[in-house]
């Protein structure tokens, strides 16, 4: 089955290319083209090394990965030709060899994982380097500031990769260890307050200590939508971990406070809050740094996709400021529209949904909460970028994964599906539980 939908997901890709180039340029360019094929025969590289060291894997993220992957691509191209750029210095082909990157770096996970009980071993070691991870932009000399946010590492006058992206990955396996190690004495019952059973006192220092990290991101990264992720991840992790609804009160209540007070006491947060309450004030419209420009742009895009959308290439996506980024879903609303991101989004969903049901179906506890919190951290991190351009909730600058332009993630998001799929491969060979192809 699995190759088959590679199949279809590598057609999709390619007609989403072919598209993009005839309602722009009015003619195909096959060096894209090429590329892209290049492409699909890496991906379908992962999937013979799958044949043999992953048999039982789960036969669809594999393809859903792909056709995000593809897609992104596609609009960041579409980008590029707008803004007149190409040849290998464009950012459709930094992104092209950044998926390649990626799929290599997947390929690799399968073959040197064969057993995900192995991570369980590295835990402590697992949080030392998702600290340094998360330190690193913060030292002099190789850390850099983009668009106001302090969490890249570069050489010389490039920022090239996101660190914080990788420790996603290490924070999932240090929580799944460290709450396998510590569950019993989590779950101890305090307090019964509102129909809940509230932990004791002495019990709530995992949970402080990761909210003052989440806080810290916020304070000294100027990253509000990271410390989100970090923290949602620990809270939703602790929550499988012990089915106490009260830990989640508690974790909510925390952020939402910490977030209140950066929003008085911090620029940055409070122009984030201010443009997700008013965006259309002339006066927030206007402002020349930190002001709601972008994301006004953005809506009025969504707004011109309507229905079904300008179709490729036709659009005015290269409008609205970082398209291919930050703001590559309102891009796609524009040309695909309303059914577009329908389609997009349910493929999101599928992929969580069936990481969430290798999580659950695992036969150990390190491995069922490493499947959960892996596809979490994807189900979160669209729903931030999502909620935050169509004004659900303040905007941040995450990533939408496999579509935004940006390596760090890509390469992150893609040894997430390796880990799903070596996870997947060990519930399916599990005699006692089977997960529904």
């Amino acid at each position: 089955m699995e190759l088959w939908l590679l199949v279809v997901a590598c057609i999709i890709n390619s007609a989403a290319i072919v598209l993009v180039q005839l309602g722009a340029m009015g003619r195909i360019d096959t060096q894209l083209v090429l590329l892209g094929a290049g492409l699909s025969a890496l991906v379908f590289g992962l999937h013979i090394a799958m044949r043999f060291v992953a048999r039982d894997a789960d036969p669809f993220l594999l393809p859903i990965a792909t056709v995000l992957n593809g897609l992104g691509i596609a609009m960041i191209y579409r980008i590029d030709i707008a803004n007149g750029e190409g040849g290998w210095e464009s950012a459709s082909v930094r992104q092209i060899v950044w998926s390649a990157i990626a799929i290599v770096a997947a390929i690799a996970t399968m073959l040197l994982i064969r057993n995900h009980r192995v991570l369980f071993r590295y835990t402590y070691l697992s949080g030392l380097i998702a600290i340094v991870l998360l330190l690193l932009p913060l030292v002099p000399g190789i850390g850099r500031e983009v668009s106001g946010a302090r969490v890249w590492i570069g050489v010389g006058d490039f920022a090239t990769f996101q660190p914080g992206e990788i420790a996603k990955i290490a924070l999932a396996v240090f929580f799944a260890g460290y709450l396998v190690r510590n569950r019993d004495s989590l779950s101890m019952v305090g307090t019964k307050f509102l129909g809940m059973q509230f932990p004791r006192a002495r019990d709530l220092g995992p949970l402080l200590v990761v909210w003052a990290l989440s806080m810290a991101v916020i304070v000294f990264q100027r990253d509000l939508g990271t410390a989100l992720l970090y923290f949602g991840l620990f809270l939703v992790m602790l929550y499988v971990a012990t089915s106490r609804l009260s830990w989640v009160v508690l974790g909510l209540t925390l952020f939402i406070g910490g977030a209140l007070v950066a929003s008085q006491t911090l620029d940055y947060v409070s122009n984030r809050f201010a443009n997700w309450l008013d965006p259309f004030s002339p006066d927030r419209f206007d402002q020349e740094f930190g002001g709601s420009y972008q994301l006004v742009q953005g809506l009025f895009g969504l707004a011109n996709g309507g229905l079904i959308g300008t179709g490729w290439g036709q659009g005015r996506p290269d409008i609205t400021p970082v398209p291919q980024s930050d703001y590559i879903i309102a891009s796609l609303g524009e040309e695909l529209g309303l059914a577009g991101i329908f389609a997009i989004l349910a493929l999101y969903v599928l992929l969580v949904a069936r990481g969430f049901r290798i999580g659950f179906a695992g036969q150990d506890d390190f491995g069922k909460l490493l499947g959960v919190g892996l596809a979490f951290v994807i189900a979160l991190q669209v729903f931030i970028v999502v909620g935050g351009v169509t004004r659900v909730i303040p905007l941040t600058g995450l990533t939408t994964p496999f579509l935004a332009a940006g390596g760090s993630s890509l390469v992150a998001n893609w040894i997430i599906v390796a880990l799903l799929l070596r996870l997947s491969d060990t519930v399916r060979n599990h005699p006692r539980l089977v997960i529904d192809g």
